[in-house]
């Protein structure tokens, strides 16, 4: 099948050019594929002598609906739009494995391709130009660093910040984000990178690197995607299967059930907590009541009512700054699988931590008022 003449179709990876031919066909992307740095870079030079602008979206693959919004904002933006594609082991800690999380290289490669063809008949200002798939020794040419809390490399820390909720379940995971981040946005040097608002955690980790480091760029943080049960999207919702799915929505409506308390007037935390309490308990109690062949169970990480800028907890929420509600869960492995059922990738043994926000949005008194007579959804 003939080219588009218009079509950049170069690939610095032979293995990798296989592979994506494997789902693509002969229709190879529109787009460059990189693996190495000094490609990419030059690529980049190219760009900002053209005084043309470069969005970035850093992923570590399997993609999904929410990480397509992301390159579609970029690609309104800029454009270029570079993608990277990266599973980072630094962020998985020694008790983490880092095996189980998916990996879909080629079917991400079609994916983009797709997206590519699509936006070519928009009116959208830019297109995914570059994908950047590289291998751990390009990332730590040195040595790859040590899981380890205490461990051996060149590490990006961002503290207090990245110790607490998530950092305190995963003690190095915001060190590994923060580090390959430094590393991507010094390899792609973008005008702006793109992240999600269901890490929300995350997106201030990065936002305080950005500016405590004098980074060149703009963070832009994107609306979380959602299933129309609310579940957010999530590279591991793929593990939940039919049974656990059902239940995964659990915390999203614990979330949503404490935003209605907050509309409906209250602020101190005693009282938007037990909102979330009694939907996580009546669903954990409708659960533990049916029998092992037929239930989901999971287990509450943390539910957080914070400080929307340095994440620290609250007593109470000042209605003119407004708070960010966050939680995580983990769906635990099912326990008798039943023939013919829909268990999802690794036959439902693999337990998935889920995790979600709200933000309890800062108000005057007068649209408070309206929203607690409209009682928004989203």
């Amino acid at each position: 099948m003939a080219a588009a003449p218009n079509l950049i179709r170069k690939i610095d990876n032979t293995p990798l050019r296989e592979a994506v031919r494997k789902v693509a066909g002969t229709k190879l992307p529109s787009f460059n594929i990189y693996s190495k740095v000094a490609p990419l870079r030059k690529a980049r030079r190219d760009a900002m002598l053209a005084g043309e602008s470069v969005g970035f979206v850093p992923t570590m693959g399997a993609l999904h609906a929410g990480h397509l919004a992301l390159i579609r904002h970029a690609a309104q933006e800029n454009r270029h739009v570079y993608v990277s594609i990266y599973v980072n082991p630094t962020q998985f800690g020694v008790n983490e494995d880092l095996r189980s999380y998916p990996q879909t290289l080629a079917a991400d490669m079609e994916k983009l391709r797709r997206l590519n063809m699509n936006y070519s008949k928009e009116d959208l200002r830019g297109q995914i130009t570059a994908v950047f798939t590289p291998t751990t020794n390009v990332m730590y040419p040195s040595f790859q660093p040590s899981s380890e809390i205490d461990g051996h490399g060149s590490f990006v820390t961002i503290t207090p910040l990245s110790l607490i909720l998530e950092g305190a379940s995963r003690p190095v995971f915001f060190r590994g984000v923060a580090t390959v981040c430094m590393k991507l946005f010094n390899i792609v040097q973008p005008d702006a990178v793109y992240f999600g608002q269901k890490d929300i955690q995350q997106t201030l980790v990065i936002e305080r690197m950005v500016k405590d480091f004098h980074l060149n760029t703009r963070v832009r943080v994107v609306p979380t995607v959602r299933e129309n049960d609310g579940l957010a999207m999530s590279s591991r919702n793929v593990y939940l299967g039919e049974r656990r799915r059902k239940v995964a929505t659990v915390l999203v409506q614990a979330l949503r059930a404490v935003r209605t308390a907050f509309i409906d007037g209250q602020t101190e935390r005693n009282h938007l907590m037990a909102a979330a309490q009694k939907v996580i308990s009546d669903k954990l109690e409708k659960q533990q009541a049916l029998p092992p062949r037929a239930r989901a169970l999971f287990q509450v990480d943390y539910i957080s009512l914070a400080d929307p800028f340095n994440l620290r907890e609250l007593e109470k929420v000042d209605s003119r700054r407004g708070a960010v509600l966050s939680g995580a869960i983990r769906m635990l492995p099912i326990e008798e699988p039943q023939a013919g059922e829909n268990t999802g990738t690794g036959d439902g043994q693999t337990p998935v931590r889920l995790i979600d926000n709200l933000r309890l949005e800062a108000v005057t008194s007068i649209l408070l008022s309206s929203l607690r007579r409209k009682m928004i959804t989203p």
